[in-house]
């Protein structure tokens, strides 16, 4: 088997956003774990709100660039904050994108089959874990297989240490689960 190409993107484009703090905690880990990852900033892909007439007239290029990194990747890890106890504007926007077939393409080209782990982070108490199974369930619905184990971090804005990484024993243990099945199941498909 070959090393598992891991693609990983945060759901939000805040440059202080806790989501970007956990996604790099999880991609150290992934790293440690044997994964090629590739981090994608969505503040470096801006794309337009999905719109079928925009899409007529020629897919942006911030989606085809984005898709092609999806479509190369075995595995997905996505850290998305909880809007209104939902997924933000940002996450759906990209999925949407993400989701139509360019000519002569697979449906679905860019998730169907992928591993994926899911990861929140929020200032509040719950840490993002009311978003987290309606995230699943699109993510699902697209044929993407997303590992049991997920991982909402509450009161985030308390919990990384000077280097980045979650000073709580029992939240690194947490994330190292979601991340050690992410990249088991994307060396399955590597």
């Amino acid at each position: 088997m070959s090393k598992p190409r891991i693609a990983a993107f945060a759901g939000s484009c805040r440059s202080a956003s806790l989501n970007r703090k956990l996604l790099a905690a999880a991609v150290s880990l992934a790293t440690e774990a044997g994964a090629e990852v590739d981090v994608i900033d969505l503040a470096e892909l801006p794309m337009p709100i999905f719109d079928e007439d925009l899409e007529a007239q020629g897919t942006p290029e911030t989606v085809t660039a984005f898709k092609e990194r999806l479509k190369a990747a075995d595995g997905l890890l996505i850290a998305s904050p909880e809007y209104n106890s939902s997924y933000p504007a940002l996450v759906k926007n990209v999925i949407d994108w993400a989701t139509r077939p360019a000519p002569e393409e697979a449906m679905l080209a860019a998730f169907s089959g992928k591993a994926c782990g899911l990861l929140a982070a929020s200032p509040g108490a719950l840490g993002g874990i009311r978003m987290l199974p309606q995230l699943r369930l699109l993510l699902s619905n697209i044929g993407v297989h997303v590992v049991p184990a997920q991982f909402g971090l509450g009161r985030a804005h308390e919990a990384f240490g000077e280097d980045g990484t979650l000073s709580d024993e029992r939240a690194q243990g947490m994330l190292q689960q979601v991340v050690t099945q992410t990249v088991e199941l994307a060396t399955r498909r590597s």
